[in-house]
């Protein structure tokens, strides 16, 4: 913990209850530590708070401002197309992830200092490279996993380092939570909104310093405090897009960062018949029907992508499950899972639910995961992220089969 502060356990009631008391003594404000808003205690020391414009940092500002934080509010800029005659509203601060306006109209209206900080060279070298790399190689990488671990979450931590700053806060929705005297990822309160996918490679020190207000909220309330906020509710509509593909889809983007990607092979069946031409190996993932371009009489998916041969295997239906894959370059909470065989639920994709499945170590420092009822289109480069009940126990990503 940094120095200057060290909040409480929150299950020591009684001295929770002294410590607010003389909190407010000494400082005028009082302490707040509803698990309905966040299951870590605040106070009134300073956080760093990443404002992204959005709903839920708009409101994530105003709670940690009412339970008495000395907030400052950060809005990194990670994008802005080169391309002068991409439409305004496609710009980098028009987008779902950076409302760069909107976040200077909270932090004027809660009298909080604003600043918004260039971090391009870092999400240029971290996300959007990383992200072309994977599709050459036949992967289909997750830039959100990445930019939270390598940009985001990395340069508020950093950042607050710099400035001696206590805390730092996001409008994830992810909450903090405490097991045998140290501090876990949990899930959101909120099902349907849960990130904690998107988050699972947070380093284990940055725990304890990470707030995050609008974790243990339902949707539905965070918008009635956006509305008490006077956020005008039909610029916030949530992004689905990938916050650097400007215009077009991922291919066009990658067919224009990386030219070379448009290299024609073949789509073979599962025994190696030709098929057809496809484009480039970048261009196609596991499970996708659309856009082959093959007339065989019957639905074909993308089943494998295999870069060393420069094919695409295709496949009916059925081809699209496996009852198990490798996960590599993890990032774990919990050390036990390198040791022998444990039972948890596994996510591969941040929209399919997490399933049942035994995670077993193996002698090279990866991880197999056999699955108890086979999943649909694993994709190599996508994070394959673990549970068991609330808690976050770790991750990484998926191998080519």
């Amino acid at each position: 913990m940094p120095q200057g502060f060290t909040p409480p356990s929150a299950r020591l009631a009684s001295r929770l209850h002294a410590f607010a008391t003389n909190l407010h003594e000494k400082c005028g404000l009082a302490l707040f530590l509803s698990p309905q808003y966040n299951s870590a205690p605040m106070a009134c020391p300073t956080v760093l708070l990443g404002m992204s414009g959005g709903v839920d940092s708009s409101v994530a500002a105003a709670l940690l401002v009412r339970q008495g934080y000395d907030v400052r509010g950060v809005t990194l800029q990670v994008w802005e197309h080169e391309d002068e005659t991409v439409a305004v509203s496609k710009r980098w601060e028009e987008r779902g992830c950076c409302k760069v306006g909107i976040a200077r109209y909270v932090a004027q209206t809660l009298k909080i200092p604003h600043e918004v900080v260039d971090t391009r060279e870092t999400f240029r070298a971290g996300v959007i490279d990383d992200f072309v790399a994977g599709y050459l190689e036949g992967t289909t990488p997750n830039p959100c996993v990445r930019c939270n671990e390598r940009v985001k979450l990395r340069a508020l931590i950093e950042l607050a380092d710099a400035r001696g700053i206590n805390f730092v806060a996001t409008g994830h929705y992810v909450r903090i939570g405490e097991s045998e005297g140290q501090s876990t990822l949990q899930r959101a309160a909120d099902p349907r909104k849960d990130q904690s996918y998107f988050l699972y490679r947070l380093r284990q020190s940055w725990l304890a310093r990470l707030l995050f207000p609008v974790g243990g909220m339902q949707k539905t309330d965070v918008w009635k405090e956006a509305e008490a906020l006077g956020l005008p509710a039909d610029e916030l509509k949530e992004s689905q897009e990938i916050c650097f593909v400007s215009h077009g889809d991922y291919r066009t983007f990658i067919e224009k960062e990386a030219p070379a990607a448009k290299k024609p092979g073949a789509f073979v069946d599962d025994e190696g018949q030709y098929l057809g031409d496809h484009e480039g190996i970048a261009f196609y993932t596991p499970g996708q029907r659309r856009g082959l371009g093959i007339a065989a009489g019957r639905r074909l998916y993308v089943q494998q992508v295999q870069p060393a041969t420069n094919t695409v295997v295709l496949g009916g239906e059925e081809s699209l499950r496996r009852s198990q894959c490798d996960v590599a370059d993890l990032n774990l909470f919990d050390s036990s899972l390198l040791g022998g065989s444990r039972e948890a639920e596994v996510k591969v994709r941040y929209a399919t639910p997490a399933t049942p499945a035994t995670i077993q170590s193996r002698s090279d420092g990866t991880l197999r995961i056999v699955f108890h009822e086979p999943q649909r289109a694993l994709s190599p480069g996508q994070s394959a992220v673990f549970y068991r009940n609330d808690r976050v126990l770790g991750g990484g990503i998926i191998q080519s089969f």
